[in-house]
């Protein structure tokens, strides 16, 4: 599996935890934007942005493009 295929396959285990928490808790703004350091938020957007940005990178260098 390539790193970009390893990044997009993280990209769809937050979603599933997101969506799952989501649906069980409901979702306050406060949670999602500026969640408490124990909440099971607290990383997600920091850590999904982080794989989304590398997966961008990597799509550019594969076409040999620039962002």
């Amino acid at each position: 599996m390539t790193e970009k295929n390893k990044l997009i396959q993280r990209m769809l285990e937050l979603q599933h935890l997101f969506i799952e928490y989501e649906q069980k808790n409901g979702l306050d703004p406060k949670d999602y934007f500026v969640p408490p350091s124990y909440h099971l938020l607290a990383d997600y957007r920091k850590e999904y942005d982080e794989l989304a940005t590398r997966v961008i990178d990597l799509a550019h260098e594969e076409q040999n493009s620039k962002r």
